[in-house]
């Protein structure tokens, strides 16, 4: 595949793309790891678990929809249901969603120790649209009815 020039904002768009799918459908311990320094393959890993093999079955659905409705080129996919081990290669990214055991196997995160570490929480947050806060309501005070004064206990 020839070597595009890539435009930095256009593949962290489509880079939260991807990572809202992965949060929405509960996709764990997701990371984002800035690679472009130490390698020529891509620019960013992303690294998350699935809980099941049919919720890595569900992911690799999901992210197939946004990544064809977004328009990323893709190098490639690579899923087997035995592997426990989901690819997808978008060029300017890659992405590994693991079952919990072959993310343990491989390690990935200690290949990239040295390599910064984006924010996920920053990355989902920076698109959403902000909520407005809720207008101050006022609480109607309830009167509660008097209560009988209690007698005595009458001592035998």
């Amino acid at each position: 595949m020839p070597e595009t020039p890539s435009n930095p904002s256009k593949t962290i768009e489509q880079l939260r793309d991807c990572l809202r799918v992965l949060d929405d459908k509960k996709a764990a311990d997701i990371q984002v790891i800035e690679v472009g320094d130490l390698s020529s393959l891509t620019d960013y890993v992303v690294l998350a678990s699935a809980t099941s093999e049919p919720h890595l079955r569900a992911l690799r659905g999901e992210l197939s929809k946004v990544i064809k409705d977004a328009g990323i080129p893709l190098v490639g996919v690579d899923y087997s249901t035995e592997s426990g081990w989901l690819v997808v290669d978008a060029f300017d990214f890659m992405i590994h969603v693991f079952l919990p055991a072959m993310r343990e196997s491989y390690r990935l995160e200690g290949m990239w120790r040295t390599a910064p570490q984006l924010d996920v929480d920053g990355l989902l947050g920076a698109q959403q649209t902000p909520q407005k806060p809720a207008a101050p309501t006022r609480k109607k005070a309830i009167k509660k009815p008097a209560a009988a004064p209690k007698k005595p206990a009458s001592k035998k």
